[in-house]
C-alpha cells in the first residue's frame, strides 16, 4: 500500500516535470521568435535587435518560471492582509471632524 502510495506520487512529480520543461520549451521559442519579428520591424542595429530577442527570450522564461512554481507548489491560498495601520491613516481618524463654519 505504502509503495504504491509513493509510486503514484513520483508519477505525479515526473508529470509535473515533464509539463515544466514543454511550457518552459515552448514560452521560450514563442517568445524569442516574437522579440526577433518585433526586433527586425523595429531596430535597425544588430545590437538592438538581439537585445529585443534577449529581453522576449528573458519574458518567456521568467512567465515559465512563474507558471512552474504554480504547477509544482499549487497556487497560493490566503493572501497577508496587513494588519498594521499606518502612522497617517491613523492621525486622520484622530482627528475632530472638521464643521463648516456659518457665513454670518
Amino acid at each position: 500500500m505504502a509503495t504504491e502510495k509513493k509510486q503514484q506520487e513520483l508519477v505525479d512529480l515526473d508529470a509535473k516535470y515533464d509539463a515544466c520543461v514543454d511550457l518552459t520549451v515552448r514560452r521560450f521559442v514563442y517568445s524569442s521568435l516574437g522579440g526577433a519579428f518585433g526586433g527586425l520591424l523595429l531596430f535597425r542595429s544588430p545590437v538592438t535587435r538581439w537585445a529585443s530577442i534577449a529581453f522576449a527570450a528573458g519574458v518567456g522564461v521568467g512567465s515559465a518560471y512563474t507558471e512552474c512554481r504554480y504547477i509544482m507548489d499549487g497556487h497560493p491560498t490566503n493572501l497577508a492582509s496587513p494588519t498594521r495601520i499606518s502612522p497617517i491613516s491613523s492621525a486622520i481618524q484622530d482627528e475632530p471632524a472638521l464643521t463648516e463654519k456659518d457665513p454670518n
